[in-house]
């Protein structure tokens, strides 16, 4: 695991250094922070219409459940340190209070993207999932993650969808 998180600290540590890539990734983390991003997303998302209020609700609702079930139950199982204590110095980021892996925003963000995708279709898919990239990627390039958490996050994320799904199409059907 270590020979791949040292590739893709090398790999990302150019964007490190280049101020656009600081603001894009420093403002993506912090906005990552909570699922905030995918709260307002699901709000934007619900304007003019009851229904999708609705979803956005239940988009919230199951956001806060991943979160319980990544933080306090998976996270404890691997108790992994992470590669700062705060971060990069570079980077204006909140200290986490759990561990290491998996990554909660990978998490978050790849969870939010694909049941947005089931809210919307197919023609937003692309927005959905640049922004979860973007997020996930941002915990690695801030170094408050190693890239093994941000691919565990999204594989996690992929997996508690999956039943988030099944149960949010039961709900509107």
């Amino acid at each position: 695991m270590t020979t791949f998180d040292d590739a893709g600290d090398r790999v990302l540590e150019p964007l490190r250094n280049n101020s656009l890539s600081v603001r894009i990734f420093n403002a993506a983390s912090t906005v990552g922070d909570f699922s905030i991003v995918w709260h307002i997303l699901g709000l934007l998302y619900a304007i003019g219409s009851l229904q999708r209020l609705q979803e956005a609700i239940a988009l919230s609702i199951a956001l806060g459940v991943e979160s319980l079930v990544v933080n306090q139950g998976i996270k404890r199982m691997f108790r992994r340190e992470r590669p700062t204590a705060s971060g990069d110095h570079r980077f204006d980021v909140r200290t986490p209070s759990t561990t290491s892996f998996p990554s909660g925003h990978a998490s978050s963000a790849t969870f939010a993207a694909i049941i947005l995708t089931s809210y919307t279709g197919w023609p937003l898919v692309l927005l959905w999932t640049t922004i979860a990239v973007i997020v996930s990627l941002s915990r690695v390039v801030v170094r408050i993650h190693h890239l093994s958490d941000i691919v565990g996050g999204i594989a996690t994320g992929a997996l508690l969808s999956a039943p988030a799904l099944v149960v949010l199409s039961a709900v509107f059907a």
